[in-house]
């Protein structure tokens, strides 16, 4: 399983050629449906470790949208950034553009927070869903998420916001990117929840297996469990190991909570 996720997500390689290269290289002989089974049985364990990691957080969050293929239908991946450690800190997969996927994207990006920083900035485009979003936390929880979107417009600098922001803008458009040169190989998904599973999966590499040259060529958070592993399937089987472990705190938690009421 690690070797395909390592094939797959790491090098970006489609199920067809994981499949390929596990035979030519090492005599292993799966299918490449088998190569999807293994990966969306690794993403269903990775997935909450990743949502739920506290992510060192600075003063300004940066986010966008991008659109995928699902069965030839235009769908869509919002992404939103920590601008200081370039981390994915808040993602949704939706087949629509409305505010509901932007309002659950922000809101992850929000988890561990109490209040927001006194300087906070939030950098998005010129869609109307951010503001309306933003206007929906200020309404749930009042001036301790009262933010306003500060909204890069077009592709040239025609006003003042737009020139001031302009580069943190870039930071996000360089990580659509990013995503979609590993998705081409996957010619779209076949359904709504394959491709959440697959993003959960490409943002655990992203965020801490990549190496970044922004952080020195090293993975953007630093986990200690991951450090004893000397190479990326032995990586991928820690990460897998610290999935199971969240999920099992993520029960204790829920099952106290019920207990309490």
């Amino acid at each position: 399983m690690s070797l395909c996720l390592t094939f797959h997500v790491n090098l970006g390689l489609s199920l067809r050629k994981t499949s390929q290269a596990l035979e030519d290289l090492y005599g292993v002989r799966i299918s490449h449906q088998q190569v999807a089974n293994y990966a969306r049985t690794a993403a269903l364990v990775i997935k909450p470790f990743v949502d739920h990691y506290d992510y060192p957080k600075s003063s300004t969050f940066i986010a966008d949208e991008t659109y995928i293929k699902v069965r030839g239908v235009k769908s869509f991946v919002w992404f939103v950034m920590d601008a200081l450690s370039r981390s994915i800190i808040g993602y949704q997969v939706s087949d629509n553009r409305s505010i509901g996927p932007c309002i659950l994207a922000i809101r992850m990006a929000f988890q561990h927070l109490r209040k927001l920083p006194a300087d906070f900035r939030f950098i998005a485009d010129g869609y109307s869903v951010y503001p309306l979003a933003a206007l929906q936390f200020f309404l749930k929880f009042g001036d301790d998420f009262k933010f306003d979107i500060t909204q890069v417009i077009g592709l040239t600098n025609d006003d003042e916001v737009s020139r001031e922001f302009r580069p943190f803008k870039q930071i996000v458009e360089r990580l659509n990117r990013t995503f979609r040169a590993s998705y081409r190989v996957r010619c779209g998904y076949d359904n709504l929840s394959g491709a959440s599973y697959s993003v959960a999966l490409w943002v655990a590499y992203y965020n801490f297996l990549r190496p970044h040259k922004h952080n020195h060529f090293r993975p953007l958070n630093h986990v200690d469990e991951l450090e004893s592993a000397d190479n990326m399937p032995g990586k991928w089987q820690l990460l897998i190991y610290l999935g199971q472990l969240t999920l099992l705190r993520l029960q204790q938690e829920r099952a106290d909570g019920t207990a309490c009421s």
